[in-house]
């Protein structure tokens, strides 16, 4: 393989196709990336048997071949090139790496012992990036880190005809994200269940001015594709029944409150530095005032109130601080709607662009709330 290539495309390839290389690999070869060069391209690839990545990029091929190196030194190595144009060669059972009057010589790992990587489904359907890295990042809020509970740990996706809606829940808070897109089937139905962390590690590496496609076989369900810029990754899908959760949405909420998200935000976060650990932070709203308190007589205590624009009677409820963090922050708009039943049912937060606006469900954040003494 002899290949000539721009420096800062070949470090970015690198870097994007590396990042799925885990610190301890499973078996010695996975720590591997596959280099092939051909038809004025060069192919990178890695695999850690969960999840692939996949890249090419142009460059001058002067002999086609393939070779597989350790990847995180190749990565360190490349972001490092002092010249615009890098070199690669390989000989034997070494690659050397020329830039400028930099030279380094890489030991070859045997290419015919790396796995194949698995084949990419065909599309399912497209959206904007933006609009995908956004979903990703709030349906994941909610993610289980109970490894022993994989299903949990995931993300379940939902398209049905040009809605996608995605949800997790570690049991005691719920988020879900809905979107519009373009499917290839308009009357498409199905649902994968992904590994929360490998989707968001995906949906940060994307570029976001370039449509997102999403890959999925229905008749073989074993894996999800994301197609972006060139760039192809694969993520194993999880194999377990998520749980029933939809019931938990209340079919109405007697009591709503609005008041401006980032003052919560503010508010929690003061208060909450005199609750011991997982101590919960109390909301009380009456009339229009919200009264945010924490700590108890014996201990440090805190107090704050805000205004606010509530409709039903009065109601004390009481929250992780974080968790409620958490789901705030994950809204985008500057309100958000706290729709109650009663102090021990689970409340529902939307976000909306003005006070007196309707909420959005684009995003619906569901906290279980905490007992508390009084």
């Amino acid at each position: 393989m002899k290949v000539e290539i721009d420096s800062a495309a070949l470090a970015d390839a690198v870097a994007w196709t590396t990042r799925v290389i885990d610190a301890r690999p499973a078996q010695p070869i996975l720590a591997g990336i596959r280099l092939e060069a051909a038809d004025g391209a060069l192919q990178l690839s890695a695999f850690n048997y969960e999840i692939s990545a996949r890249h090419h990029i142009e460059a001058g091929v002067d002999e086609a071949g393939g070779a597989l190196v350790y990847g995180k030194l190749l990565a360190d190595i490349t972001k490092s090139l002092p010249a615009a144009t890098t070199r690669l060669e390989t000989a034997d059972t070494t690659m050397t790496i020329t830039s400028g009057k930099s030279t380094f010589t890489l030991q070859l790992m045997p290419l015919s012992e790396y796995p194949d990587l698995p084949s990419v489904p065909a599309m399912l359907g497209q959206v904007d990036a933006q609009t995908f890295v956004q979903a990703v990042s709030q349906a994941s809020v909610a993610v289980s880190r109970e490894e022993n509970r994989p299903v949990l740990t995931g993300v379940r996706i939902q398209f049905n005809g040009d809605s996608v809606v995605m949800t997790s829940t570690d049991r005691f808070r719920l988020s879900r994200s809905s979107f519009s897109w373009t499917p290839v089937d308009p009357d498409v139905d199905t649902t994968t269940l992904v590994r929360g962390s490998l989707l968001r590690d995906t949906a940060k590496s994307l570029d976001e001015h370039q449509n997102v496609s999403i890959d999925f076989d229905t008749e073989n369900p074993s894996l999800l594709g994301f197609e972006n810029a060139g760039r192809v990754s694969t993520s194993q899908l999880i194999d377990g029944e998520f749980p029933a959760i939809d019931r938990l949405f209340g079919d109405s909420y007697p009591i709503q409150a609005v008041v401006n998200r980032q003052d919560l935000i503010n508010a929690i976060k003061r208060v909450s530095l005199v609750a011991e650990r997982n101590a919960p932070i109390r909301m009380t709203c009456s009339g229009q005032e919200l009264v945010l308190s924490a700590g108890s007589a014996d201990e440090s205590q805190a107090k704050e109130s805000l205004g606010l624009d509530m409709d039903g009677e009065d109601i004390t409820v009481a929250f992780n601080p974080m968790y409620l963090i958490e789901g705030l922050s994950a809204i985008t708009e500057p309100f958000v709607r706290m729709k109650m039943t009663t102090a021990v049912k689970p409340v529902e937060f939307n976000g909306q662009q003005e006070a007196d606006s309707d909420e959005s469900m684009d995003y619906r954040y569901l906290l279980v709330p905490m007992r508390y003494n009084s």
